[in-house]
């Protein structure tokens, strides 16, 4: 079977699904490699560095949607992309299942199976294919790089002839994975870092990380964040008071802030209201990492970077992984191929679509059973959920 990954389209997107490293250990599963010509430009992969791993270089998009058997893509596909699907042809990207039912109705009417990136299951066994934990590793870290471009001074304390430099202060809103590669890198660079999460549960992986966490002085306890498939919750409203509460009285004092509260299939939570970047001292820095779901601060502005009257940067950049595209690029492909390799565990570069395998049915979103009997099962999972259509 051929496996083939088409160049991004979406504009400033510089990932490619396949690297040439990837590619190497593809072909040694058994299947050969195609890719656009130009794919891996942006990320720093020539078609010469593909040609050399073995991989086909081929001119066109529609030429490799057409000769390819599974795609590998970043970015949710275009409607003119999912046009291009064949039947029993296997989408591998991030697809984007609760809001894109349009996407799914196309995959369903072509007859080929969807395999959504974000939609692997948080368990042990499939973190070797958690595409969501890679690229989230990534933008906490690219985070902070570009919160000490935008900031006019030192992360790091210092003792210099000319007097005493102070350390940053900065603080980081949610402790998942974006927020613990923040707290690192700040931490890292000499900050002195606070750290605000609603899983009571982190407060150890945040301190052992060198970062002070916020506690509130509020006894309701949230849900825990193992029944949550490592998300936080909804707060109640109460709760949320005394966050807010506590973030106002933060505000004035440090000098940077690091957002990255999201929930599950919402819109992401007004956590950094307009009156707390008021409060903040002039130069501080704020960069929302939930601006592409409406941002934690109420002010940020999507794929921009602002100023306020009160001199605080505001950076709304949804596409700090793609900022980062070679090394986004690794670690995507390599989840790409961990979970080529768990569809096909003979190494024989046929692809088997096993549904009683947890981690496979838990990512599969279209779905056409090869051999059904007379009424073929299709599985569809989106904006409602897991459901049996017969056709």
């Amino acid at each position: 079977m051929k496996i083939g990954t088409p160049k991004e389209i979406f504009d400033g997107e510089n990932r490619v699904a396949l690297t040439p490293d990837s590619a190497l250990q593809l072909q040694k599963l058994g299947f050969a490699c195609l890719i656009e010509s130009g794919a891996g430009k942006a990320a720093g992969y020539s078609d010469k560095i593909y040609k050399e791993a073995g991989v086909k270089v081929v001119k066109t998009a529609a030429a490799l949607w057409k000769e390819a058997d599974v795609v590998t893509k970043v970015r949710q596909p275009s409607t003119a992309e999912l046009k291009r699907l064949s039947a029993g042809q296997t989408l591998i990207s991030f697809f984007n299942p609760a809001v894109n039912e349009q996407g799914l109705d196309l995959a369903k009417s072509k007859k080929a199976n969807v395999i959504a990136m974000e939609m692997v299951p948080r368990i042990s066994r499939a973190q070797k294919m958690d595409a969501l934990s890679s690229m989230a590793n990534i933008a906490g870290y690219r985070a902070v790089i570009e919160a000490s471009n935008n900031f006019g001074r030192f992360f790091t304390g210092q003792v210099t002839a000319a007097g005493k430099v102070p350390p940053a202060k900065v603080l980081i809103i949610g402790a998942g994975v974006a927020g613990l590669a923040a707290i690192g890198t700040a931490t890292s660079l000499g900050a002195i870092t606070y750290a605000f999460d609603v899983r009571p549960e982190v407060a150890e992986q945040v301190e052992s990380m060198g970062a002070e966490f916020v506690y509130l002085d509020f006894e309701e306890q949230q849900q825990d964040g193992a029944k949550t498939g490592g998300y936080a919750s909804v707060s109640s409203p109460e709760f949320r008071e005394a966050q807010l509460a506590k973030f106002r009285e933060l505000a004035p004092e440090v000098d940077i802030v690091i957002t990255t509260a999201l929930i599950p299939n919402r819109e992401a939570p007004e956590l950094w209201t307009a009156d707390m970047v008021k409060s903040m001292k002039p130069g501080s820095v704020i960069v929302d990492l939930a601006a592409e779901k409406g941002g934690n601060c109420k002010l940020t502005v999507l794929d921009e970077k602002i100023v306020t009257d009160n001199g605080v940067t505001i950076v709304g950049y949804s596409d700090f992984p793609s900022r980062m595209a070679a090394q986004a690029s690794n670690l995507y492909s390599t989840n790409i191929r961990h979970m080529i390799s768990d569809l096909a565990p003979e190494k024989d570069g046929e692809i088997n679509h096993n549904m009683e395998d947890d981690v496979i049915r838990g990512a599969t979103v279209r779905y056409r059973c090869k051999n059904a009997g007379k009424a073929k099962r299709v599985v569809s999972r989106g904006t409602k959920g897991e459901r049996a259509r017969g056709v």
